[in-house]
């Protein structure tokens, strides 16, 4: 057994332990054992001993020390109670306030046709240059007209003809009847010449027809614009066989003036937009552009839809653009405003002032006393960055609009107007500047 290794390997790690137990056991008494000269400290109470150590710290007679954090409005703090929060302010105004809807919107052509060939030939010119602005009537494209002209002449041959044979058929007619009147004659051949007479003229109205057909035919080889408006790219080169029945067509021509814009509102904002609509008053719509900057341009509402869909809970309407400049193009995205009327003497505030947490929507208003009361308010339209209200703020009463997130109902405050915070605001900028030009 004593050659076994495992043995060994106990014995040593039980030395080990050992020795560790003993340098600490040596270590704390080292500790606890007075420096040498040191005096051990007085008893409270005993000859010798500190004034704090009797006392508990302090001069004689002195109390207790507070137990107080030192925290402004604490107990035991610092006197003068609570330290006015200072905040920015601004006064309800009474203005005149726009209501306006906003939406999304799409710039639409009110008409766009695809030019085709009405005949069929060969195309010989085209009289346009893509892009272009042309008006009614204009002519954009020629086919060849010869086999239309030639067509035309026959019809008007056979007609001559048989104008020829009617005038005959007549002038026997009349023969027919003085003889019959003479008895030279039957009434049965004054009859058969009479039915020959009307059998003519029958024919002459059917080549009548003919020669109006071909003279249509011949008018449609000239392809002039059905209405007035912008020209698309050409879809077909001169030189090519045009036929009736083909789907490109030639050019597309699409009216940008006047041009509509198609956009949709939700059903809660309807009830305004529908009585106004129903009563005929006209109602005002602006374009802007996709960053609402720009006003492209000015226009009237003028058709509502006949359903609300019921996929999105909106109402499609259209506005109609005059589009003098050329601002709006088709298939444009723009931002729609649309101006139902306008609120007279209504009280705004500042956007910035009104809150929204559990007690709902609020607004804090600073009293005289510089105290600040927290208000719940009834909210109208919003005009940039004014908004209505309708109920809970009077006009000229003063609102927090910055420095609230420390405000509880009651809390004193040291106001500050909005216009002399923006001032002091400006005011470094301006003296950082005022060296540089001592400078130059």
């Amino acid at each position: 057994m004593l050659y076994r290794p495992w043995f060994w390997l106990l014995v040593l790690v039980a030395l080990a332990a050992l020795g560790y137990g003993a340098a600490h056991y040596l270590a704390a008494r080292r500790a606890e054992a007075p420096a040498p000269g040191a005096q051990a400290p007085a008893a409270p109470g005993a000859p010798g001993a500190s004034p704090q150590a009797r006392g508990g710290g302090g001069a004689p007679g002195a109390g207790p020390p507070a137990a107080g954090t030192g925290r402004p409005g604490a107990p035991g703090g610092r006197p003068g109670g609570e330290r006015p929060i200072p905040v920015t302010v601004a006064r309800a105004e009474t203005a005149d306030v726009p209501v306006v809807l906003h939406a999304l919107g799409t710039v639409t052509s009110l008409r766009t046709v695809t030019v085709r060939s009405r005949v069929d030939g060969q195309l010989l010119r085209v009289n346009f240059r893509e892009g272009q602005m042309v008006k009614a009537g204009e002519l954009l494209a020629e086919i060849d007209p010869r086999p239309f002209q030639v067509q035309l002449e026959q019809a008007q041959g056979q007609l001559a003809r048989d104008r020829a044979l009617l005038e005959n058929a007549r002038l026997d007619l009349e023969r027919y009847r003085t003889l019959v009147a003479q008895d030279a004659a039957s009434a049965q051949q004054l009859d058969t010449q009479q039915a020959l007479v009307r059998q003519y003229e029958g024919i002459v109205r059917s080549d009548q027809g003919q020669v109006d057909d071909a003279r249509l035919q011949l008018s449609y080889a000239r392809i002039t614009a059905p209405f007035s408006g912008r020209l698309g790219l050409r879809l077909v080169d001169p030189g090519n066989i045009v036929r009736a029945g083909d789907a490109t067509g030639i050019v597309t021509i699409t009216q940008v003036q006047p041009i509509g814009v198609t956009f949709s509102l939700p059903e809660k904002d309807l009830a305004p937009v529908l009585e106004r609509y129903r009563k005929g008053r006209p109602m005002a719509a602006q374009a802007l552009d996709r960053e609402q900057r720009a006003v492209l341009a000015n226009g009237t509402l003028t058709t509502l839809d006949n359903q609300i869909d019921v996929a999105t809970g909106t109402l499609r309407m259209k506005a109609e653009f005059s589009n003098a400049d050329g601002a709006l193009f088709p298939n444009q995205f723009v931002n729609v405003r649309l101006f139902i009327e306008v609120l007279e003497g209504a009280t705004v505030v500042p956007s910035a002032a009104i809150q929204r947490g559990s007690p709902g929507t609020y607004v804090y208003v600073v009293r005289d006393a510089d105290t600040v009361a927290l208000r719940r308010i009834a909210l109208g339209p919003v005009d940039g960055e004014r908004t209505v209200v309708t109920e809970g703020v009077r006009t000229g009463e003063r609102v927090v609009i910055d420095g609230v997130d420390n405000l509880r109902d009651g809390a004193r405050v040291e106001p500050i107007e909005k216009t002399a915070a923006e001032r002091v605001a400006v005011q470094p900028a301006v003296q950082r500047r005022k060296p540089q030009a001592r400078r130059q």
